[in-house]
């Protein structure tokens, strides 16, 4: 690739990132969109139906950061209950824009992180959760952290100092970090502390939580079609603006975030893959190992994020 040899995008995804994603078709997107359709009922398109429900659920920009802080201590006060980890890690949270992307951990090394938050687009009530645990506790923070203490510090393997973005390691970095979620906040648990917490912390309506996120369950089933539409567009099948036009079809994304989301394939290409085919992947493992226990799942994942693996190995594991 880097002399110049294009491969399309389940090539370039096996080759980078040991997986290949799955390929959905457009009817069986258009089934969920059909109980979202149900589920919205009122004027206008579905999107637009989505994005006026939506709209009543987006954080104030200045009670922002405190809605982070909320979010933050639940989940480092969560994770610490299951994981140990050493003293002096910490993060430091900045609010950007002009990014392609709405959140990034740059692991600064010796257990500490900057997390960056994209703040270019509204900001919904689910994504504190999603982006506290996703790029903090217990996922990308958590994770090289972990790292730096059990494969470099402990085994004296200093080449675990660096990680390539592009590489196998991704799928394992970006599943945890997305199940982790899950694991940190099961869903019950999650609307109950959404509704009594991050809620009133934005000045939202509480009342609201359980239907949005009975909505949301809906939409997250539509997340393939982000690759889809990306497999599509780095194929040369279609062109930026028709993998715009997928996305808000098939993903119910706002005008705005398609193009922010073509912009990120562009920077990205097949990375997307390990946004939800590695949570899938990394649910599947830690799954055939604690089962509904959820003390045993955090161990599991605990373990996992501690050692070095290949997607494929966790396919295989998991089947065993």
């Amino acid at each position: 690739m880097l002399s110049g040899t294009h491969l399309d995008f389940d090539e370039e995804s096996k080759a980078l990132y040991d997986a290949v994603a799955p390929m959905h078709s457009e009817a069986e997107f258009d089934a969920v969109l059909s109980q979202l359709d149900r589920r919205l009922p009122g004027t206008g398109t579905l999107q637009q139906r989505y994005e006026a429900f939506r709209s009543a659920f987006v954080i104030p920009r200045d009670r922002l950061d405190a809605v982070f802080k909320a979010a933050i201590d639940a989940c480092r006060q969560r994770t610490l209950e299951h994981i140990d980890l050493p003293d002096g890690e910490r993060f430091t949270v900045e609010y950007v824009t002009g990014k392609s992307w709405s959140g990034y951990n740059w692991y600064q090394g010796n257990y500490r992180s900057l997390i960056q938050v994209n703040t270019d687009l509204p900001i919904f009530a689910d994504r504190a959760i999603d982006l506290a645990c996703h790029e903090g506790y217990p996922g990308h923070h958590v994770y090289n952290v972990l790292l730096e203490k059990t494969l470099v510090r402990d085994r004296g393997w200093p080449e675990f100092q660096v990680y390539p973005l592009f590489s196998p390691q991704s799928l394992i970095a970006e599943g945890t970090a997305n199940f982790g979620i899950d694991v940190a906040f099961p869903p019950a648990d999650r609307v109950k502390f959404e509704r009594e917490v991050i809620f009133p912390a934005a000045g939202l309506d509480p009342s609201g939580a359980e239907r949005y996120y009975e909505v949301m369950a809906l939409v997250d089933r539509l997340s393939y079609a982000g690759n889809e539409a990306a497999r599509r567009y780095i194929d040369g099948e279609i062109d930026a603006k028709a993998a715009s036009a997928w996305l808000e079809r098939y993903g119910l994304y706002a005008p705005a975030r398609a193009a922010q989301r073509v912009k990120f394939v562009d920077q990205y290409r097949s990375y997307v893959i390990n946004y939800n085919l590695g949570k899938d992947r990394v649910a599947q493992f830690i799954d055939a190992r604690a089962g509904g226990d959820a003390a045993k799942r955090w161990t599991a994942f605990t373990e996992l994020l501690s050692s070095p693996r290949l997607p494929s190995d966790l396919t295989v594991s998991a089947s065993r």
